[in-house]
């Protein structure tokens, strides 16, 4: 045994970078663990009962997982683990959500012990109806989403076999001219059907929408897209229309400014989630038709409220997409429960391999701040240093040269505070984009830089999601929400789309040496790390020569 990976009975796995079975050990653990830390040469991570359930619904067996384990581990894998990999996995699909033959929902236990356990629960009981035997209780009608919820939370997932509404029949299907959905693209579609509801995880610029797509026209149905905003909508728009048979008449936006309903609906979760009196304003839209799919883009963004809205819509077929299940408020049990466990997941490297997206090299340039500007970080309180580091002026000089260095590519450099986006747009004399421009000048700057009118675009964090900037070769990140790490995973994606100029990907974070910046941009990385992608640190005095 001198495999890469050291198995410790705490459930956490340690991955030696360095050795020559480190990114195949990587692959496979990646299925089921989390990375929690990535420093430069051993990365920890840990195995989550939430981490087990959804490889097991995405159809990995426990054997599967330990012999992982077994094959990569330096040492022999603690029995403990192995015991308790074994048991946490083996409890997925002991509960059974189901209907019976009048219709009635249920919920059924192939152990009768543990449906007595979880029928005794305080927070369970109220979902229940009457019993019927040691293994089968009714449920309210209503409370398939809520009993779903509890039932994560005391150790015990339920699996939903209850069944879907097929939803008001509207024919699609996809116009496959010159391209064809890929393989992995197929399989999602196949394993997200074969579940009945649940999550696809691709990297971006992987074709998420392309899977949504495939998932309308196996689906043949009325259906709800719920984008992060108006441009996202007007690009699955765009998009439906150039890959489906779908018109112009079969396709309504539902958002600040347009409010249409039509057999494909595609509306904001702001607008979703906007307050009038108190009250949500636009619930009605969940039942304005009879939808038979429900599609939830970037579900790793989804806000708290639609989480409660989307329990009650359990009888309607749901797919999220996302390239990172990772959420910040740590709400990960709620996508399980209410969207649907894992039913796909492709790793981005294994993607790249394949030619579908494009490699990239990840750079961390590290600045050194003046003594004048040091002293007052040192001197500032907690709240104010993140602030001071990220916005520090001499990150002005280094995106100069880093421009000036990848002179004609098409650059996104990115930032976080107005002020600062102002000056850098100043700066590099190019245009800027924020939450305050307007959706018409945004379509335009997005569209100017596409067609190359525009080389070089200044932008905030409205450009991080559902965008597509295809011929985006360089994103220089000035500044980001703290130690976000779907950030960082939504920012590199906007580089990974295929190249027409087949010009390799260059993402470059600038970090304020010994500062809080430099600690957040470390936990950042924790996602792009367990992805196979590994950061070069720059010495940002080397840059300008």
């Amino acid at each position: 045994m001198n495999g890469p990976l050291i198995v410790q009975s705490d459930r956490t796995v340690l991955l030696e970078v360095a050795h020559p079975d480190a990114d195949d050990a990587r692959h496979e653990l990646a299925v089921f663990a989390e990375l929690e830390r990535a420093p430069e040469h051993v990365h920890t991570y840990r195995i989550t009962r939430l981490g087990l359930w959804n490889a097991r619904a995405a159809g990995h067996t426990a054997e599967q997982m330990l012999d992982t384990l077994d094959r990569y581990a330096k040492f022999p894998v603690p029995q403990t683990v192995r015991i308790d990999v074994e048991e946490t996995v083996g409890r997925y699909g002991r509960l059974i959500i189901a209907r019976d033959d009048a219709g009635e929902l249920v919920i059924r236990g192939t152990d009768p012990a543990v449906l007595a356990e979880i029928t005794r629960n305080s927070k369970v009981a109220p979902f229940l109806g009457i019993r019927r035997s040691t293994t089968e209780w009714t449920l309210q009608p209503w409370a398939r989403g809520q009993v779903k919820q509890e039932l994560l939370k005391i150790g015990w997932p339920a699996e939903d076999n209850a069944g879907y509404t097929p939803g008001t029949p509207h024919d699609i299907e996809l116009v496959e001219s010159g391209w064809h959905l890929r393989p992995y693209q197929q399989q999602a579609v196949d394993n997200f059907f074969a579940g009945g509801s649940g999550v696809v995880v691709l990297p971006c610029g992987a074709g998420k929408t392309l899977v949504g797509a495939g998932a309308m026209a196996a689906a043949d149905t009325t259906t709800l897209i719920l984008v992060t905003n108006t441009v996202s909508a007007r690009q699955w728009r765009a998009e439906l229309l150039k890959r489906t048979t779908l018109s112009e008449d079969d396709i309504g936006e539902y958002s600040g400014s347009v409010k249409e309903i039509k057999p494909v609906t595609i509306a904001t979760y702001q607008i979703l989630t906007a307050k009038r009196k108190g009250e949500y304003a636009h619930l009605a839209l969940l039942d304005a038709l009879d939808w038979g799919l429900i599609v939830y883009d970037e579900v790793h963004l989804l806000p708290a409220p639609v989480f409660k809205l989307t329990a009650e819509l359990q009888a309607r077929r749901r797919l999220g997409l996302t390239a990172t299940l990772v959420r910040e408020d740590g709400r990960e049990s709620d996508v399980f429960s209410l969207i649907g466990p894992k039913r796909f997941d492709a790793p981005w490297k294994e993607i790249e391999a394949q030619g579908f997206i494009s490699p990239a090299s990840c750079f961390e340039v590290r600045i050194d701040l003046p003594q004048s500007e040091r002293l007052e970080y040192a001197a500032s309180a907690d709240d104010e240093r993140y602030r001071l580091a990220a916005t520090a002026p001499a990150k002005l000089q280094v995106v100069k040269d880093l421009v000036a260095r990848h002179e004609g590519e098409r650059i996104l450099v990115i930032g976080q505070y107005l002020d600062q986006i102002e000056e850098l747009s100043e700066a590099l004399g190019a245009p800027q984009l924020t939450g305050s421009t307007p959706v018409p000048e945004r379509e335009r700057l997005y569209q100017e830089f596409r067609d190359g009118t525009t080389k070089v675009l200044v932008v905030s964090k409205v450009a991080n999601f559902s965008v597509d900037l295809p011929e985006a070769t360089v994103a220089i990140q000035v500044s980001g929400s703290f130690g976000s790490r779907q950030e960082e995973a939504q920012r590199l994606g906007r580089l990974l789309r295929p190249k027409e100029s087949g010009l390799p990907a260059n993402f470059y974070t600038l970090v304020a040496r010994d500062t809080v910046d430099q600690d957040f941009a470390q936990n950042r990385q924790r996602f792009l790390a367990e992805q196979g992608y590994s950061y070069t640190i720059l010495d940002a005095h080397t840059l300008a020569a």
